[in-house]
């Protein structure tokens, strides 16, 4: 047996965020959807008095010659040591026999890369196609990120971003406006910024709703993907309740981690509406956006599924290019 082993800058190398990485991305919204998919829930260890948290995924894709299983730690006090945050790795056995065929020590950036891609395949299936103006709520990595790869999807020309510092989202505008060759321009407030787009990302923390009702108006969509804990909440009940589509990733997850859980405990889901999951839309089994005056809603919480696509999809490319390190017994 042999193991391949494949560093961060190794991998930043072989996987950037283009349409090829979307493309890998959107087998796992379908082997879910299609149920060729076997995903247990996230295993989620919250370690309070270090201010961490461990999550830990997992998916088997059939059709795919390998599973992925997924480390990821969030230890948020690291700053004051100098420290990234965030860390991890994925190990790759082979579908066939469970050996181990592959580590992947990326630190978090192929999570990066199938969250942005995840993002842009919502834009895809959800927005409407002459959206050219896009909104981002949140000025960190996957601020960057999600806009990025939604330039790939739609027709953007104009951006708005607003972050809870007005210096960041400034730093943001400026370094954005000059990666993507559009204005970018920072706002003082996140109505401001969901009122002018067309598109709405929003990549935040918060633990109290950002998104209102009244701001939206008819034919936008909004990426919700900063929630993926029970207590974190972008999106306000009513806000939810308002949306013509509400669509996900997971429903179940939805409810546990993401937007469902504090619009279900509101009393505002409508069950003559069931939410959606994205891959039905992506497979054509149900219908998304049904015109141009729906506002549609996507709550991304992340799922093994993607981790098992995109980790897949990074070992070929390694094949590809004879890249990493082999360690045979």
């Amino acid at each position: 047996m042999s193991v391949q082993i494949l560093t961060e800058n190794e991998l930043r190398g072989l996987v950037s965020l283009d349409l090829s990485t979307i493309d890998a991305v959107e087998p796992a919204f379908r082997a879910l959807a299609e149920g060729n998919a076997i995903q247990p829930p996230v295993l989620a260890l919250e370690i309070a008095d270090r201010n961490a948290e461990i999550d830990i995924k997992t998916a088997y894709i059939n059709g795919l010659p390998e599973i992925a299983i997924k480390a990821s730690s969030g230890f948020f006090d690291n700053s004051r040591r100098g420290l990234p945050s965030l860390s991890g790795f994925m190990a790759l056995l082979s579908a066939e026999t469970g050996q181990m065929k592959a580590i992947l020590l990326d630190n978090g950036y192929l999570t990066d890369m199938r969250t942005a891609a995840a993002g842009a395949l919502a834009a895809r299936a959800l927005a409407r196609k002459e959206a050219h103006v896009g909104g981002v709520l949140g000025t960190g990595l996957q601020a960057r990120l999600q806009m990025e790869a939604l330039k790939l999807v739609r027709p953007l020309d104009r951006i708005f971003v607003w972050g809870r510092r007005q210096n960041a989202a400034l730093e943001y505008a400026a370094e954005m406006q000059k990666r993507l060759g559009i204005p970018v321009e920072a706002c003082e407030s996140a109505e401001a910024v969901i009122r002018q787009a067309d598109i709405i990302v929003t990549t935040t923390p918060a633990r109290e709703p950002i998104v209102q009702a009244e701001w939206l108006r008819p034919g936008q969509h909004i990426t919700a993907m900063g929630s993926d804990a029970a207590y974190k909440n972008e999106i306000a009940p009513s806000a939810v309740a308002h949306v013509t589509r509400f669509v996900c990733d997971v429903i179940s997850q939805s409810y546990s981690l993401g937007e469902l859980g504090p619009a279900s405990a509101a009393g505002v889901v409508d069950p003559e509406r069931n939410p959606i999951e994205l891959g039905k839309v992506i497979c054509g089994h149900v219908q998304g956006r049904i015109s141009d005056h729906d506002i549609t809603l996507c709550d991304l919480t992340g799922t093994g599924a993607q981790d098992t696509a995109i980790a897949v999809h990074a070992l070929a490319c390694a094949h590809n290019q004879n890249c990493g390190l082999t360690i045979a017994e």
